[in-house]
């Protein structure tokens, strides 16, 4: 055999690995090749090894990982006209990798841009207690409404996150008052209760003597003991009931005699 023909040969080997080499793809367990033949889209493959036709087919990998893309801060007004800093985060995944080729140039872009203008869209209508205090229901509502607009792209929007809510100054001082004022009504509040169920106990108690006068008696004695038992130097005359209210009868009756 002459040299060129053996050099031949051996090109052509060498141009035939090449092309093998060119239409091996490998394609890890999170991702998946959208397989598109002279501009035709033939459908998706992987995960593990497949063969393409080189100068045919073209490969766009996607990735199916839970992406977490943050929402920058906005400036939001609420319905009751505060206006705050917002952010929050967002987390989705590809489930349809050949409609998040087809149907949309950037899957990432487009999913983060609906996000920030859904958060400023339902912010807006939501009232500043609201927002602080139903954090779960409005976390839902905005998975629920992203997960829609972003479904046609092949996009499954999993938890969207408000993480924090940036309030200004005054607005922060204005709070701090009236949760000061609410505890300070809640205290007079639970005082006012106090004393009332003290007012009936001592009624019922009152009562409870007036039907049974030797109880009184008893009552007085025990006092007695619990001011002698510390040791000091107070004096005590008990006076019966009954004297007091002689005194007492004895000054009506010379009230109504005048």
């Amino acid at each position: 055999m002459s040299e060129a023909f053996l050099f031949g040969i051996g090109g052509a080997i060498l141009l035939l690995l090449l092309i093998l080499v060119s239409a091996v793809r490998i394609v890890a367990e999170y991702e998946r090749g959208v397989i598109f033949r002279l501009g035709r889209v033939m459908g998706p493959k992987g995960p593990g090894l497949f063969f393409i036709v080189p100068l045919v087919d073209r490969m766009v990998k996607v990735n199916l990982q839970t992406v977490t893309a943050d929402i920058p801060p906005q400036d939001v007004i609420t319905k009751d006209n505060v206006t705050l800093r917002v952010n929050a985060v967002t987390y989705f995944n590809v489930v349809d990798p050949v409609r998040a080729v087809v149907a949309i140039q950037n899957y990432m872009y487009a999913t983060s841009q609906v996000a920030q203008t859904t958060l400023r869209s339902i912010l807006g209508q939501i009232e500043l207690d609201d927002l602080l205090l139903k954090r779960d229901e409005i976390n839902q509502q905005l998975q629920t409404i992203i997960d829609e607009l972003t479904n046609p792209w092949g996009i499954k929007v999993t938890l969207v996150e408000v993480k924090d809510v940036e309030l200004p100054e005054g607005m922060r001082r204005a709070m701090g008052r009236q949760a000061e004022a609410e505890r300070e009504r809640r205290a007079k509040v639970i005082h006012a209760l106090g004393e009332f169920e003290a007012a009936e106990a001592l009624g019922r108690a009152a009562a409870v003597l007036e039907t049974h006068p030797a109880a009184m008696q008893l009552r007085v004695l025990s006092t007695m003991v619990e001011v002698s038992a510390e040791k000091n130097s107070t004096l005590i005359f008990p006076v019966p009931v009954e004297l007091l209210r002689l005194i007492d009868a004895a000054a009506k009756g010379v009230g109504a005699e005048g």
